[in-house]
């Protein structure tokens, strides 16, 4: 074998393995080999084979002859979410002492029907603002932190209008959606052309200028990307 098709073939595996890996998350009562090798057009031999390998990485696991996501995924998880908070913790904290408003980061939780804030900056030199807890959970169709997301990923049939629209600016706006009175400017992060799975955004209480605060959030995200 050359070492062109030697990496074409790696590459191959690599794709599968993750391809099973996606399977198992949107079905998480698990699947069998059978039902894998089904949905991922793969032979069940090769199935096996992949699950044995992610198996050894606490990536899958088995129950009975079920397999779905292992402890291994959760543990990848955390490490990306601390690489986040600690990438993000100047920019953010510049984000709001800037925009004079609550800066935060949002990710997604792994059904991707909830975006849950990971991490907050409170503006300093500021004593009115919106009082916000990393942890908070809202749909991720909802507001502009969880818009922002959706808009950073793939289109999905159905997807409201304010995603289509963030979608093509770049950014989300929302007002009220989550608290009465409250305004948001929200843009994905994605590192390296990546699908986003989290968004910076800012929240203050009445509207402000989104000319002005936009390429702000922009920024923000993209430095924040380059870091990850």
């Amino acid at each position: 074998m050359t070492d062109g098709s030697a990496y074409a073939a790696g590459s191959k595996t690599i794709d599968t393995g993750l391809r099973l890996l996606e399977i198992l998350r949107d079905h998480p009562d698990g699947l069998t080999i059978t039902e894998l090798a089904q949905v991922a057009e793969v032979h069940r031999n090769a199935v096996s084979r992949h699950l044995s390998a992610l198996g050894k990485h606490r990536l899958v696991a088995r129950i009975g002859n079920r397999f779905t996501l292992g402890l291994g995924i959760v543990e990848l998880n955390a490490a990306v979410r601390h690489r986040l908070r600690s990438a993000a913790a100047s920019a953010l904290q510049e984000l709001a002492d800037t925009c004079l408003a609550t800066a935060f980061i949002t990710v997604l939780d792994a059904d991707e029907d909830q975006a849950v804030v990971l991490t907050v900056a409170e503006p300093r030199g500021s004593s009115i603002h919106v009082a916000y807890r990393a942890g908070n959970r809202h749909p991720s169709d909802r507001g502009a932190s969880g818009i922002a997301i959706l808009a950073g990923r793939p289109p999905r049939q159905g997807e409201r209008a304010e995603i289509t629209r963030a979608r093509g600016l770049g950014y989300s706006v929302s007002s009220g959606e989550l608290q009465p009175g409250a305004w948001g400017v929200g843009a994905p992060i994605s590192p390296a052309g990546r699908p986003a799975e989290a968004s910076v955004g800012i929240v203050t209480i009445g509207e402000r200028d989104e000319c002005q605060v936009a390429p702000l959030v922009l920024g923000t995200a993209s430095r924040i990307a380059h870091l990850l």
